[in-house]
């Protein structure tokens, strides 16, 4: 399994770039990449998305840092050396999505990876309905409230730091995806967290 997260210039994989992209081979765990990459010319940077991603416009533009095509390439070579290639996150589908668009846009036309993708909001939206638990909910908008932050306090992790990058991401998603499927502690920076079921 391989768990990624990444954080970008804005929400629309078409307008937006990829910021930084962060992995972990989850069967693996000491195997892990980190790379941040300036945004493609012409990229959107919508408002509001420093407040996450804690970056400057200045940052995000930096002409010394490597190119979104380059740090995709890193990415889908870290990723073809993985026995497992599914990809596994919170809102994976984000980070599948942006992936793929900078992948085309590197010109790498021979995508890797399946549409399937394994989730850590439903991980946990099952794990606490077969506990008998009811997953929280957002009173206005009436969907699950599982965001990230509500699935590590639930594995017995404090919030991820704010603002965050994409390897902190990455090593949450990975610590709550362990507890959730296999019940037992991931990375040692959360060793000291002790799991609450």
């Amino acid at each position: 399994m391989l768990v990624v997260d990444v954080e970008a210039s804005g929400v629309d994989y078409q307008k937006c770039s990829i910021i930084s992209v962060g992995a972990i081979d989850l069967m693996h765990p000491e195997r892990q990449l980190y790379g941040e990459c300036r945004i493609w010319d012409g990229a959107h940077i919508e408002a509001g998305a420093s407040a996450v991603h804690g970056l400057s416009d200045a940052e995000l533009t930096d002409p010394h840092k490597q190119s979104e095509a380059d740090l995709v390439h890193s990415f889908l070579t870290f990723a073809l050396s993985l026995e497992d290639r599914t990809l596994a996150g919170q809102n994976v589908s984000f980070d599948r999505d942006f992936l793929k668009a900078a992948a085309e846009r590197a010109r790498h036309t021979e995508w890797p990876f399946a549409h399937r993708t394994i989730d850590t909001h439903t991980l946990c939206y099952m794990h606490m309905v077969k506990r008998g638990l009811v997953p929280p909910m957002d009173p206005v908008k009436k969907h699950s409230a599982l965001n990230l932050d509500a699935v590590m306090i639930y594995c017995g992790i404090p919030e991820e730091p704010k603002p965050h990058n994409a390897l902190t991401g990455a090593k949450s998603h990975a610590e709550v995806i362990s507890r959730l499927l296999y019940g037992k502690k991931l990375l040692p920076e959360f060793e000291k967290f002790e799991i609450p079921w």
